[in-house]
């Protein structure tokens, strides 16, 4: 054998032996070393897919839309069964789903509510599911803005704005009737609570303090805690809270008022009309306008489906013209302020929907809008330093409020 030929050998027993050595050295470690020293396989690119549930989606059909595993989603609905049900998912919350090159799911989270999510995880056995508290970092806005046409619109109308909107109104639902108070050029400042995940804006919290500024007249809330229970003040220390709202419904206009002498558009004659016609789509929740004990609930001549309400110190409210009383309204039922007592509706002497309402002291209706309505409690003077230090400190950042601008602070 020359030289040549037995190098060629000597290669070629070289690589076979190679090769069977690595085979062997395989073989052994697959069969026999310890599990922990198993290498993990990972994958070298994630892919990502977010969205909102939409209407009539559940996780089967979520999983369908992606092309993903019928067989992922049941264990993922399995493994999450003693956390959260998946079986019905909540409109318009979010979800995040992690696959890899081949769609085999690796995580799935689900927003059950704003301050929880659930996430599944696969691991080497199948997935493991736990709720975890979202960790929100808390920042304080200032909002500022002008009223044009009303308050959604100036402030916004986003879900989050709306919701904004009626927190403010419900503050100020004491002093302001913003059905029939609002002025073009109104002003507002707002100091509220702003949640964000990862650097997102993601909700509103708790107002701390408000201004607002109707026809000329400036009006003050301030948000402060003693004794385990928040409340609204304004800046003397007394509770915006009164005995009674100054409107059962929100952002509706009067479409006929208070009079001794009102031409009826039915009857075709003048006679009083000593309540309020709040118009208002039919359906519009009515609410009460304070604590007190169902006097009547039921059908009643012109007023048609009617609840009155009767408060202490001999008042008495009166809703009329509903199109339904809302379940469970009855005589005797103690009912509390803002409690939703019917519906708007055109039952009665009425020419379309709209609300009928009236105040009564004794046996005298009164004039809801001039009628002077009796304040809640005060702060109790041994938190009043407290509170004047919070006001203080509040006030410096209304102060700096310019109008429809947004800034978060922390």
């Amino acid at each position: 054998m020359n030289r040549q030929k037995m190098v060629k050998v000597v290669f070629l027993l070289f690589f076979v032996g190679s090769v069977l050595l690595g085979f062997i050295g395989y073989y052994y470690n697959s069969k026999y070393a310890p599990a922990n020293f198993k290498e993990k396989h990972t994958h070298a690119t994630h892919t990502e897919i977010t969205g909102f549930v939409k209407s009539g989606e559940s996780l089967f059909s979520i999983f369908k839309k992606y092309n993903l595993r019928i067989k992922d989603c049941l264990m993922v609905r399995e493994a999450s069964a003693n956390i959260h049900k998946l079986r019905e998912l909540k409109l318009e919350q979010p979800y995040k789903i992690v696959i890899d090159d081949n769609k085999q799911i690796e995580s799935f989270a689900y927003w059950i509510n704003d301050d929880s999510i659930l996430r599944v995880n696969r691991t080497e056995t199948g997935f493991l599911a736990k709720k975890v508290d979202v960790k929100y970092e808390k920042k304080i806005l200032h909002i500022g803005g002008v009223i044009k046409d009303n308050l959604i619109s100036s402030i916004g109308e986003s879900r989050d704005r709306v919701l904004l909107a009626l927190e403010l109104s419900d503050i100020f639902a004491w002093d302001i009737d913003f059905t029939v108070d609002l002025r073009n050029r109104d002003a507002f400042k707002i100091v509220v609570e702003g949640f964000y995940l990862d650097g997102e804006f993601k909700k509103y919290g708790d107002i701390l303090s408000a201004e607002f500024v109707n026809n000329g007249e400036t009006y003050c809330a301030y948000r402060f805690e003693h004794n385990g229970k928040a409340g609204y003040y304004d800046d003397e220390g007394k509770s915006l809270r009164k005995a009674f709202l100054k409107a059962p419904l929100s952002f509706r206009r009067i479409s006929s008022g208070f009079s001794s002498g009102r031409f009826h558009p039915i009857l075709k004659i003048y006679r009083p009309h000593h309540g309020l016609d709040y118009a208002a789509p039919a359906g519009t929740p009515v609410s009460t306008v304070g604590n007190g004990t169902v006097n009547f609930a039921g059908y009643k001549g012109q007023y048609g489906k009617l609840v009155v309400i009767r408060h202490s110190n001999g008042w008495k409210t009166y809703y009329g013209h509903l199109s339904r009383i809302n379940r469970g309204i009855k005589r005797g039922l103690k009912v509390e302020q803002g409690q939703v007592i019917g519906y708007v509706g055109a039952t009665g002497l009425a020419t379309g929907p709209h609300l009928h309402y009236e105040i009564r002291i004794g046996n005298k209706s009164v004039n809801p809008l001039t009628v002077n309505l009796p304040r809640g409690n005060s702060i109790p003077r041994r938190f009043m330093a407290e509170f004047r230090a919070f006001k203080s400190r509040m006030d410096e950042r209304l102060v700096s409020i310019m109008p429809t601008a947004v800034v978060a602070k922390k």
